[in-house]
């Protein structure tokens, strides 16, 4: 698909605010991707970076292969979630160990919109999408009542985890950090890319070696994962869009606990900075919150954030 320059910053904006939302856990960068307008595209490109797309590059050059695997829109998203992961995140972390409350609000009147949005889009209304819609929703709501395991130590299970991670992060209503944050490897990846910069900056080559080996690792467990899941999404909407649809709405309508601003701390962690944060939460009314609950500027947030869907719909419908 051809685009001009003023269309790929676009595409840029919306891969920073994919990748600000995947750093928190609780909230999936597929979600904006859905609703910005570019999620079905997203799949679709992913699926065809195969190697029979590879080999255009020997049979036709670089020009059709970047063409085919529409490359300027890729490149375009992946730039923006880079920038925002190494620039906006540290903005959101803030906020998340400062301003819980009001990150969240904001966070939930995005979804609660996002639902509207996706829930918009299914086209007819039978016993089996009910049953998706219900299905999923229960399976979403009990993913984020789970209880984390204990921080892996196998190279192969942080496979495993990048496996699971990047197929959570391209699911609206999922997140990928959170599913890291219940595998028990948050904060081993948040270590991880800290310490491979650590290593760059100050030329300690053992270190290097070892955060090399476990980025090497989540790495590998993310593409296969893509691979694989953008393969069977992509089938799914082009086959089931109907179906598909309903999934994904109730993965959001589940995840909507998990967002929920005021909530009771069961139990803690250390973070990579050896700061005590939430754990295990448990969702309650602003008025059993243990502090201030902020309830004039939560809702004010909140209406920010499901007005903010009208927006990205607005450039979603540009095809941008």
């Amino acid at each position: 698909m051809g685009r001009n320059k003023f269309h790929l910053f676009l595409v840029g904006l919306k891969g920073m605010a994919m990748g600000a939302a995947d750093v928190v856990p609780g909230v999936s960068g597929g979600t904006i991707a859905f609703i910005s307008g570019i999620y079905e595209e997203l799949i679709e490109s992913i699926d065809k970076l195969n190697l029979s797309s590879l080999k255009l590059i020997k049979s036709h050059g670089f020009k059709l292969f970047w063409k085919n695997i529409n490359g300027s829109f890729l490149l375009a998203l992946v730039t923006g979630i880079a920038i925002s992961i190494l620039s906006l995140a540290k903005i959101i972390k803030w906020l998340l160990q400062n301003e819980p409350v009001l990150l969240w609000s904001f966070f939930f009147g995005l979804v609660v919109a996002s639902i509207v949005f996706i829930g918009k889009q299914i086209k007819t209304t039978n016993f089996l999408i009910i049953s998706a819609i219900i299905i999923s929703t229960l399976l979403s709501y009990y993913v984020t009542r789970a209880e984390p395991f204990a921080s892996p130590d196998s190279n192969l299970y942080l496979l495993f985890c990048g496996f699971v991670a990047i197929i959570a992060m391209i699911l609206p209503g999922i997140s990928g950090a959170f599913i890291l944050l219940l595998l028990g490897a948050y904060e081993i990846a948040i270590e991880t890319i800290n310490n491979l910069i650590e290593s760059v900056t100050t030329l300690n080559s053992a270190l290097f070696l070892e955060a090399i080996t476990k980025f090497a690792m989540l790495g590998i467990g993310a593409i296969v994962g893509i691979k694989v899941f953008s393969k069977i999404l992509n089938w799914m909407f082009k086959h089931h869009k109907n179906l598909t649809l309903a999934i994904l709405t109730g993965f959001m309508i589940g995840s909507l606990n998990k967002i929920w601003p005021w909530k009771k701390v069961l139990t803690w962690r250390l973070n990579s900075e050896g700061l005590k944060v939430p754990l295990l939460e448990e969702s309650i009314a602003p008025s059993a919150y243990n502090g201030e609950p902020q309830i004039i500027l939560a809702m004010t947030l909140m209406l920010i954030g499901f007005l903010t869907i009208f927006i990205l719909e607005k450039l979603g419908s540009k095809r941008a």
